[in-house]
């Protein structure tokens, strides 16, 4: 049935996949997927903007998938984005297309959270997970490296090196020949060298590699008889030899080396390499799991109220020393005014309500660097931090959020006017006057509706009256929604009735 299925949907710089599994007793079992090599990463330009002919390839593999898709209700698919559009100055653009292709919006993660994902993707496939692992996943615009145990990764990075790419710069036109190699090889670890000691340090049990590049050399190292199986230091080399006897990709001549790898093999196989020397790695074995089964499980996890990203918010409350039971009655009141605004909002799992509550819980971070102007201190962590559980625009939509809750409107005037955004951005607002003097006081007798493209706020006469702080500075507010075309009418009321 389909309400057993969800769906993860990965824009990877060398391809594009798509992942249909069906949940049974919390467990997740691949049913069906798509792949297409649509090589993103091949259509950056020096410029670091995607070329016509490879967003058209991406759009149109995106159309397929929206056709096996149709039935999924949105809360069901999770689409996300790496490094290519990490990096692509027209992203943005980009990815309205892709999005409207696809039926579903798409969300860009940093690299380390694309570690993350790998990581518990990779778990989930492996028959022990609780012996420590190394994880290396060579994709084609970069390549992500964990040490983890037991479902809990303990080190994340991503590096700016993918098959894609290496292949594009350092044998662009196929060949291949002692100093070309040497030089990619040098390059991979040099990159390295900054992250390779904490990783030793931490050790691992087993080393494991995923994803397209570690199974094709995993298939061609066994099936070439170089290896008695999976990736060894030893199988490289032969390897190597048989790379440099060729001269070119195209005259390698290697069994389980596919047709749509071929392009790309010789960048994978330079990075494997100089991981192997960098880290000291002798013996590599495959895993079926990576990034699509790490983004289904993180998604199952968000069903059962296990969502990564409450644990984020309250790790950034406790590390920046966050004043709790401020940030706590603000975000009680916001989101007591937001389902005024919007009763839908009062879902317990609606999005937009738990956006609010994160921002409000995370307003005052900026505190830790300092008093005078903290908001944008705040918004600053927010949009570049390495948050786990959330995309980039998750975090961009929390630093917009978390930026306009006090001073200029004018900074977050560039906002859709149709967006709801502007409701939290509202209710935020609203919060943190009324919560100015940090009294406790609790969830205020006022109600907010919205007034045409504003906001009109009913506030009992004796309880203003007591407040004249607080009337001030609704006051301001007034004038701040007036620079943006909007109305904040403040009406004072002659009754004690509590806000429903």
């Amino acid at each position: 049935m389909m309400r057993d299925l969800i769906a993860a949907v990965d824009l990877g710089s060398n391809s594009f996949r798509l992942q249909v599994g069906r949940i049974v007793n919390d467990q997740i079992y691949p049913l069906d997927g798509l792949k297409d090599p649509v090589r993103l990463a091949a259509g950056l330009g020096p410029d670091k903007r995607l070329d016509i002919a490879s967003q058209q390839r991406g759009v149109s593999a995106l159309r397929r998938f929206n056709e096996r898709l149709h039935d999924f209700a949105p809360e069901r698919v999770r689409a996300v984005a790496t490094n290519t559009l990490r990096v692509a100055k027209n992203a943005p653009d980009f990815l309205i297309r892709a999005e409207e292709a696809l039926g579903f919006p798409i969300e860009v993660i940093a690299g380390r959270e694309e570690a993350r994902l790998i990581y518990i993707g990779v778990a989930h496939s492996l028959a022990n997970p609780h012996r420590q692992q190394l994880v290396v996943d060579i994709g084609g615009g970069s390549t992500e490296f964990i040490v983890g145990k037991s479902f809990e990764p303990q080190l994340l990075e991503s590096r700016y090196m993918g098959c894609v790419g290496y292949t594009m710069r350092f044998f662009p036109d196929g060949r291949i020949d002692k100093r070309n190699l040497k030089e990619a090889e040098l390059t991979a670890r040099r990159e390295l060298q900054s992250i390779v000691g904490d990783y030793r340090d931490a050790g691992w049990e087993e080393a494991i590699g995923s994803s397209g590049t570690a199974k094709a050399l995993a298939e061609v190292l066994e099936q070439n008889g170089l290896t008695a199986g999976g990736i060894t230091r030893d199988g490289l080399e032969k390897l190597r030899e048989l790379l440099l006897r060729a001269g070119n990709v195209d005259e390698l001549r290697l069994a389980g080396l596919r047709g749509d790898r071929l392009p790309i093999f010789a960048g994978g196989f330079a990075i494997m390499s100089a991981i192997f020397k960098e880290f000291g790695v002798e013996q590599m074995n495959f895993a079926d799991g990576a990034l699509r089964l790490g983004v289904l499980y993180d998604l199952l996890g968000r069903y059962h109220h296990h969502d990564l990203r409450d644990a984020t918010v309250e790790a950034f409350v406790n590390r920046y020393r966050v004043n709790q039971v401020q940030a706590q009655q603000v975000a009680e009141t916001a989101c007591h005014l937001l389902g005024q605004l919007a009763p839908e909002t009062r879902e317990e799992d609606n999005q937009d309500q738990r956006f609010l509550r994160w921002a409000a819980m995370l307003h005052e971070i900026g505190v830790s660097v300092a008093h005078s102007s903290y908001h944008k201190h705040s918004a600053y962590i927010l949009a570049h931090a390495d948050m786990p559980g959330f995309s980039r625009m998750d975090q961009g939509r929390l630093a917009r959020l978390v930026l306009s809750h006090r001073g200029k409107l004018e900074r977050v005037a560039g906002i859709d006017p149709g967006s709801i955004d502007w409701l939290l951005i509202a209710c935020m607002r609203i919060a943190v006057v009324i919560h100015r003097a940090r009294d406790k006081r609790g969830v205020p007798p006022i109600k907010l509706a919205r007034e045409g493209r504003g906001f009109a706020l009913d506030a009992p006469a004796s309880w203003l009256h007591k407040l004249p702080l607080t009337a001030a500075a609704l006051e301001e507010e007034r004038r701040q929604w007036a620079s943006v075309g909007r109305a904040l009418y403040v009406r004072v009321t002659d009754t004690h009735a509590a806000a429903s």
